[in-house]
């Protein structure tokens, strides 16, 4: 064939063909050494002829050069996390609920899986080629990481349907095989470089490289669990059918997944996992039950950032004995005062740990644990390590009892105990350095101000120069003040005051959030926002409007009326503002301005003129309720293409039914 440009065509079809059979489906049809001269060819060919080469060609996996940063992705589907189980009692309960929550008996399938220990990320197809990659993130946001996915060799770049959907986001797993790990710390040994911890590490510090080469050379692993946006194709109604579609179209799927019935089902697969998982070639910390219906998933709905249809049931933690040799006490961002036993340092639960909680006095009074006991120490996937038991048979003569601090041990001020809190407190806030370092770090961090660079180590070298002693402070921090930190040159301090002036643009339920108020995350902050509109309106709620607010009851309404009702508090929100900090802003609307007031809807199948979340935005600013399933209180269900399972309740129940030509009526 002397036609290059049929040549590399040809070449890219053989080879895309061969790795789907070493990587999908475990079947290699020819020997490594006639793969590796047809991509030598095809390397050569794109050499010669750079317009033959495209982002399917099996030559981008060999990474390119550095970024100096990676960008920020919006999911168009929101990448959700997993409630945890630890025990059989839990998943008991998470059945029960399922059952409870569709209001009617049936018998429960679930996909079961083995829950890789890795990292999440998600792949955009467009037309069947692989056109972006990013990480988890913070659920709604992650990172552009597309050169390095392109290096994993399991990931398609192009699917292998006959017909492709014009848009496919597939999630899964990104992990390192266990023989890979080995290797790559055997080598960073000899050369005298950092070694990993646990291949989990491996695979995320793998991932974040800059220099995607660097990747390429880490032979990481990929397989599929799930999708986010999806345009142009009806999809399977069964989890454990969609998991096959997507093997059909190029993907390797996790191990030994299995539909099975019921809670009994679930635990005889946790237990054959549990047995197994000492012969896989990689590491798996549990398994993941997921209802089977599709159409039950959509009817479940959601809690907070965690689908209600699925449940990761975590393998029993590790244990290992190991000595106390003092106990310090820690100061929190709300002034709680935390012991922490230093260990002598031993490996457990793929980490070497040699700090542990002891969470609080009462817990310590009540396994009575001193200082030179010989303990037991306990770390379950990424759970803080604890100290579960002392061994009495081994308390040396000398082992000391540890009595509560009566001064903060970073201010001095005196520590109080609040009735009905086993917790102590330093009330100093802002005045105590080690509150002010851990404020001003939830400040930056991605979910609040998203200020890339401004870590806890730079946070602290900012406090403790006396650069930095409130948010404000950041936004008037120059140059040479900056560059002159440790592990700080031109280039960083560059980088971190441009992240610093770009976190001035912003959001309300972010910036709320990013004021530490006790008790308020992202969702309570979001949905404050949603009620109120504006961050006037917030400040001057009463406790009883407050609680008007769905997830806020009387403590965290008192919490939020204590923030607002300090002046300091105040001074500094204005001083922020003052910097440039803002937001786009919602006036809240009066009744007449919301026709929707005091409305329940639910949103189901999907609508051509918005997303689900701009759809709910927008019925939410009318005062609509939007909820995640559909009940009795339910006045509106609106029905856009493919909806399912949510409709037919609505129709059972005799509920009102929009489609989308009313719901843009009054929108």
């Amino acid at each position: 064939m002397n036609d290059p440009k049929l040549r590399a065509q040809a070449l890219k079809k053989q080879l895309l063909e061969y790795g789907r059979q070493y990587y999908t489906l475990d079947q290699p049809t020819i020997s490594d050494f006639v793969y590796d001269a047809l991509f030598q060819e095809l390397l050569e060919l794109e050499a010669r002829y750079p317009e033959l080469r495209s982002p399917d060609s099996p030559t981008q996996r060999v990474g390119s050069a550095s970024l100096t940063e990676f960008e920020a992705v919006q999911h168009k589907v929101p990448m959700l996390s997993l409630a945890n189980a630890f025990t059989d009692e839990e998943v008991r309960k998470f059945e029960q609920r399922i059952h409870e929550q569709l209001d009617r008996p049936q018998i429960l399938t679930f996909n079961c899986e083995p829950k890789m220990d890795g990292l999440a990320v998600n792949l955009r197809y467009e037309n069947g080629i692989f056109v972006q990659g990013s990480t988890r993130g913070d659920g709604m946001q992650g990172e552009n990481i597309t050169e390095n996915l392109r290096t994993i060799k399991s990931i398609p770049l192009k699917l292998s349907g006959h017909v492709n959907p014009e848009v496919l986001e597939v999630r899964g797993e990104v992990f390192m095989p266990l023989q890979s790990f080995h290797q790559l710390n055997k080598d960073a040994e000899a050369k005298g470089d950092k070694i990993f911890a646990n291949p989990r590490n491996a695979a995320a510090g793998s991932l974040r490289q800059l220099d995607s080469r660097i990747t390429a050379q880490r032979n990481l692993d990929f397989v599929a669990y799930g999708i986010g946006e999806v345009i142009g194709v009806i999809l399977p109604h069964k989890q454990s059918q969609l998991l096959e579609y997507l093997h059909g179209l190029g993907f390797p799927l996790p191990e030994n997944h299995q539909v099975v019935t019921g809670f009994a089902g679930c635990l005889q697969f946790f237990q054959k996992m549990a047995e197994y998982r000492e012969q896989l070639a990689y590491e798996i910390d549990g398994v993941v039950y997921k209802v089977d219906d599709i159409h039950l998933q959509q009817q479940l709905g959601f809690i907070s950032r965690a689908p209600r249809w699925a449940l990761a049931h975590k393998f029993p933690a590790q244990e290992v004995s190991t000595i106390l040799e003092k106990v310090d006490f820690q100061v929190g961002r709300t002034g709680v005062v935390t012991p922490v036993a230093r260990l002598i340092p031993v490996f457990v639960g793929g980490v070497t740990v040699s700090n542990a909680t002891l969470h609080n006095m009462d817990e310590i009074a009540r396994k009575d644990v001193r200082e030179g006991d010989t303990v037991i120490v306990r770390r379950a996937g990424d759970v803080i390590p604890e100290v579960v038991r002392v061994i009495f048979a081994d308390r040396p003569a000398h082992a000391k009892i540890i009595q509560a601090p009566t001064h903060c041990p970073v201010c001095g001020s005196e520590l109080a105990k609040i009735p009905g809190e086993v917790a102590i407190r330093c009330h100093a806030g802002w005045r105590c350095d080690a509150q002010r370092i851990e404020m001003l770090w939830h400040y930056a961090s991605r979910k609040a101000m998203n200020i890339d660079g401004l870590g806890r180590r730079q946070v602290e070298q900012l406090v403790r120069g006396g650069l930095a002693k409130l948010p404000a402070d950041l936004y008037h921090l120059k140059h040479e003040m900056v560059a002159g930190q440790e592990r700080m040159g031109d280039k960083s301090a560059e980088n971190l005051l441009q992240a610093i002036e770009a976190s001035k643009q912003t959001t309300l339920s972010k910036f709320l959030y990013a004021l530490g108020i006790r008790d308020v995350g992202e969702a309570t902050a979001q949905n404050l926002v949603s009620y109120f509109g504006t961050l006037t309106a917030i400040q001057q709620a009463s406790l009883e409007t407050l609680q008007e607010v769905e997830d806020v009851g009387p403590v965290v309404a008192g919490n939020v009326r204590l923030y607002f009702d300090d002046a300091a508090n105040l001074a500094q929100m204005e001083a922020l503002q003052m910097a440039g900090v803002n937001w786009p802003e919602h006036q809240a609307k009066s009744k007449g301005e919301q026709p929707l007031l005091g409305k329940t809807f639910v949103l189901t199948g999907t609508l051509q003129h918005f997303s689900r979340d701009e759809a709910k935005a927008k019925l939410q600013a009318l005062g609509a309720k939007v909820a995640g399933s559909v009940s009795p209180k339910t006045d509106v269900v609106v029905a856009g293409a493919e909806a399912g399972a949510k409709l037919d309740k609505a129709q059972e129940l005799g509920i009102t039914v929009w489609d989308e030509a009313q719901l843009m009526k009054v929108l």
